[in-house]
């Protein structure tokens, strides 16, 4: 008979937050299908929202299957774990790896959202050209070899990155790094868009919907609550001061983003405003349990700066990052871990009661922002190189082509590879009897709104598709 106190002796507020903020990170992953729906053209809207919710069940299969254990079993090699917990076996009540206030089935879902998050956020790249087969397959690969290689390198306490003294709190190389040089390497093999960089078509690839973009965004800094607070792993000051500066650093980044916006344009634009709030959340992640409100505001700041600028490398590389996940991302999170490195605080770090680090520059400890350096480039390297060789891999295999045909590609990925559309509107003529007042529907047709191809090819954002209706009495 199993022991009935088996798993009992953890205080529950710690672990009503940790489930808590599981909830909220779980809703981070359709968020960032809003995200990038709203940005892209209205033909590839649906199958965003739907490459980002399909990152969440492939991954929690992956998880269940071997993730968790390659990246948190107790008995790991400084590179990667083992699989003594593959289909989750022994993991329940026990003390997790992460911290003995909150038992192992708690700790594992909780990282389980971080994992399913992370490949959502790399195949932004590929948007509106990306076949949705290979992508599956290439997320399942990529949390393999990947993201559960780094997560260990720097959360398990036997990956080298956390013996040698790196600080990342949340995800920095691990989330952010990680996904943003993968989707660098996505955008390089896949190639560019038809018709972006030509002038003429500049216009169509502007977001098309920026109420989705802002409610991503929302949905977003929400959940980047959970993200950062709650990886303290337990209801207390730290957790605390995590989500003080998670908002700080967001709101800081906004203003910053809008105001470098408005030098150029004149305009407080909204697509400014949630770009510099996603490049403060993504910079201050690594940083939010080990800085105070004063350096989140440097790093909003300089988050937001670094990630405007990356935004343009893509036109001095002649590269097409379709959603920019590179430059926020990638940027985003190499430059917050390396402020890590310079702001990280040891008293910070203590409010949990248990922590202990020697601090960064702040603390006189100068040799922090070496083993920053390390982790950030070590991770960044790893995913790029790794990606690309995926990647490479994969196009070469009959049935896995990455890119769809250019038909497909000027339909539009949600017509071609979903078969249903984001939107759909419907034109009524309705008649009214003047003797009884009754309504009579007497033409009805049903329009799917989307991009299509004129004759000479290039892109004509004008025409619809129509679909017949049977009339309908009304």
């Amino acid at each position: 008979m199993p022991d009935p106190n088996y798993g009992t002796g953890y205080a529950a507020g710690d672990v009503s937050w940790i489930l808590s903020s599981t909830a909220l990170v779980w809703l981070m992953i359709p968020g960032v299908g809003y995200f990038y729906s709203g940005m892209a053209r209205s033909k590839n809207a649906l199958s965003l929202i739907m490459c980002s919710v399909l990152s969440l069940v492939v991954v929690s299969v992956q998880w269940f299957i071997w993730g968790y254990s390659l990246t948190f079993s107790k008995s790991a090699s400084p590179f990667i774990g083992n699989l003594d917990n593959a289909f989750l076996r022994g993991v329940l009540g026990d003390p997790s790896i992460g911290s003995k206030s909150i038992p192992d089935i708690v700790f594992m879902i909780f990282q389980c959202m971080f994992a399913a998050l992370t490949p959502a956020l790399a195949i932004g790249s590929a948007a509106e050209r990306g076949r949705l087969l290979p992508m599956v397959i290439f997320m399942f690969i990529w949390s393999t070899i990947v993201y559960d290689v780094i997560a260990c390198w720097t959360w398990n306490p036997n990956g080298w990155s956390a013996k040698l003294g790196g600080l990342d709190f949340a995800g920095g190389t691990p989330v952010h790094i990680s996904s943003g040089f993968a989707s660098l390497a996505y955008a390089l093999v896949l190639g560019k868009r038809q018709g972006h960089g030509s002038l003429s078509q500049a216009h169509d690839f502007k977001p098309h919907n920026m109420s989705n973009v802002v409610l991503g965004t929302a949905l977003l800094w929400f959940g980047w609550f959970g993200f950062n607070g709650g990886s303290a792993l337990a209801g207390n000051l730290r957790a605390a001061m995590a989500c003080v500066v998670t908002n700080l650093a967001a709101a800081v980044g906004a203003i910053t983003w809008m105001c470098l916006d408005y030098r150029i344009e004149r305009k407080f634009t909204a697509l400014g405003f949630c770009s510099g709030a996603v490049a403060g959340l993504v910079a201050i992640t690594p940083a939010s349990g080990f800085v105070g409100p004063g350096p989140s505001v440097a790093i909003g700041f300089l988050g937001a700066i670094a990630c405007n600028f990356a935004v343009h490398l893509k036109h001095m590389f002649n590269y097409d990052d379709a959603l920019d996940v590179f430059a926020v991302h990638g940027v985003g999170g190499y430059v917050g871990s390396i402020l890590t490195g310079i702001f990280a605080e040891s008293y910070i770090a203590g409010l949990d009661g248990s922590t202990d680090i020697a601090g960064g520059w702040m603390n006189q400890h100068w040799v922090q922002i070496g083993y920053q350096f390390a982790d950030a480039t070590a991770g960044a390297s790893w995913s790029f190189f790794i990606t690309l060789l995926i990647l490479l891999i994969m196009d070469r295999i009959p049935g896995l082509s990455l890119r769809v045909d250019p038909e497909m590609e000027l339909q539009g990925l949600d017509a071609a590879e979903i078969g249903e559309m984001a939107y759909y509107h419907v034109d009524k003529i309705v008649t009214v009897d003047p003797t009884s007042g009754q309504q009579k529907v007497v033409s009805e047709r049903v329009r799917e709104v989307h991009q299509q191809a004129s004759p000479n090819g290039e892109i004509d954002t004008d025409k619809t598709a129509t679909l017949p209706s049977q009339l309908n009495n009304v």
